[in-house]
């Protein structure tokens, strides 16, 4: 059920809301299951979170970064909260990164042992990034770990369990809660400290906007290194009393449709890319049970919200906004009021301001400030760097109505300055989603002598041709600037392990098809 949001109220350590949670909804409720469909209740995840944690603790000191590279999945989840337990700050580490990333990340967080899991190595091939991991790090395998639990330790998580705030770690809300780090998607991934009270704050914002059941299931298929699957998918239903259902891969187009429906999802967390590929994969009533799909980190085509409706009916798609800086969430559509074009309404307990941008009219580039804002961003040596005065920069140019429901227009960075105005990368995409709506682009800007910018599309679509687009940017009223001329076809876009364009690797892609034309 929805409620009203109080920040005061619900300052509190994470473990110590997972506790409140389970005395609310009951010890005994089923509250976590993965593809394994052995379901946990409340009580038995406390308990195992116990009884690695103090596994884990007699290897770590208390205070410690640990790295976590595991999928979604109940020991995933497990895992979270052990290092909690014992007053450890999981880090969580990106394992579609790259070698060269991952070790930065570690650097950066000072993470001395990594876990992760035999299975997941195996299934994921992983083992470049494991040798290169046992190179800085201790890598330790909880298989292994959980064989060396006995009886000793399963009387301290029975009794721990009995008793919880008697045996947790003393920890405050201000103390971290998780450290992740960015997408990377345009440049370096940054390592963002999170508190407990961000992660718990901003579960209470959204149950607080949205009417939730803690009869529903969530369906969560995006990875927990990722903020967006972290706390949509694993902290929201867990602090809210709905069952978290997880699932390692949301690549799986063909396993998921079925298995939302045989888990009785009634809400599924997914990014554009995503859910149009489970559309296209379901069968008829695979996705028809679900109350609404929450989509974030890329924009939701138009396309999408149609094949949804066309298949299974009037689902919902909600597209929201966030940034890994908030926790992530700072506006959602509700299922109540879902405005298509738009990122949804502000959550409440959210300041923003907005800086003017020259050239851009309309808008202005956000600044949010908040519970959820993080604490701040991690510095070699291991210090923190606090937003300005609380108030994160998100970069992202947008429009905020009378009552507070956000319109993207585009990223700070994602802007070219083309004959002396300023075009939107983003708008110059959506004219080619508009002309072929089937397949995926991307727009990059070059330097050009004689306009100071020049767009390049590179998309799927194999006979692309600018006339289309010139003429679709014609009956809109778009100004031609807006079009880009030069297209460069590719087999795929590339994308992060989110489902997020990667830009970094895309310009990569233009750099080198510019040098071969010249």
């Amino acid at each position: 059920m929805s409620r009203t949001f109080d920040a005061n109220r619900i300052r509190t350590s994470l473990f110590d809301a997972l506790i409140d949670a389970s005395q609310t909804h009951g010890a005994k409720k089923p509250i976590l299951e993965d593809q394994e469909r052995n379901p946990l209740t409340y009580r038995d995840l406390i308990r195992a979170s116990f009884a690695l944690g103090r596994k884990l603790a007699a290897m770590t000191r208390s205070g410690e970064r640990v790295g976590v590279m595991l999928p979604a999945s109940a020991g995933g989840v497990v895992t979270f909260f052990a290092l909690h337990a014992f007053g450890r700050t999981p880090t969580m580490l990106n394992f579609t990164a790259g070698i060269r990333n991952l070790k930065a990340a570690c650097e950066l967080a000072g993470v001395k042992t990594v876990l992760t899991s035999h299975r997941f190595v195996e299934q994921g091939k992983l083992h470049d990034l494991i040798d290169a991991l046992e190179g800085l790090t201790k890598v330790v395998y909880l298989e292994e770990v959980r064989e060396t639990i006995g009886l000793q330790d399963k009387l301290f998580a029975a009794a721990a369990g009995a008793l919880p705030r008697q045996f947790r770690a003393a920890t405050r809300p201000d103390d971290p809660g998780v450290i992740l780090f960015t997408s990377g998607s345009f440049g370096a991934p940054r390592g963002v400290v999170l508190t407990q009270a961000n992660l718990v704050a901003n579960c209470h914002q959204i149950a607080a906007h949205i009417e939730l059941d803690p009869d529903w299931v969530f369906f969560n298929p995006l990875p927990i290194f990722h903020v967006f699957g972290l706390t949509g998918g694993v902290l929201l239903p867990l602090l809210t009393g709905m069952k978290a259902f997880e699932y390692p891969s949301p690549l799986h187009t063909k396993q998921i449709p079925p298995l939302v429906k045989d888990s009785k999802a009634a809400v599924l967390l997914a990014t554009d890319t995503f859910i149009n590929q489970y559309a296209r994969a379901a069968e008829p009533g695979d996705l028809s049970g679900l109350k609404f799909v929450v989509c974030g980190a890329e924009k939701v085509r138009e396309e999408t919200h149609n094949l949804i409706t066309e298949r299974f009916g009037p689902i919902p798609l909600l597209e929201g906004y966030g940034a890994t800086e908030a926790s992530p969430v700072i506006a959602v559509n509700k299922p109540t009021d879902n405005r298509r074009g738009t990122v949804g309404g502000l959550l409440p307990g959210i300041e923003t301001k907005l800086e003017p941008v020259e050239g851009i009219p309309g808008g202005g580039k956000l600044y949010v400030r908040g519970p959820n804002v993080m604490a701040g961003y991690l510095q070699p040596g291991g210090g923190i760097e606090p937003p300005h005065g609380g108030w994160h920069d998100t970069g992202d140019v947008v429009s905020v109505s009378d009552d507070n429901w956000i319109k993207i227009l585009g990223r700070v960075k994602r802007f070219a300055k083309v004959g002396g105005e300023m075009v939107s990368l983003t708008a110059a995409e959506d004219l080619a989603a508009a002309v072929w709506p089937e397949c995926r682009h991307a727009v990059v800007a070059l330097p050009d002598p004689k306009k100071g910018e020049r767009l390049i599309l590179v998309t799927d679509k194999r006979d692309a041709e600018s006339a289309p687009l010139l003429a679709h940017a014609q009956t809109v009223g778009a100004p031609e600037i807006a079009v880009p001329r030069k297209i460069i076809r590719v087999p795929e876009i590339p994308v992060l392990g989110t489902g997020k364009t990667d830009y970094v690797a895309l310009q990569r892609i233009v750099d080198a098809e510019i040098r071969r034309a010249a």
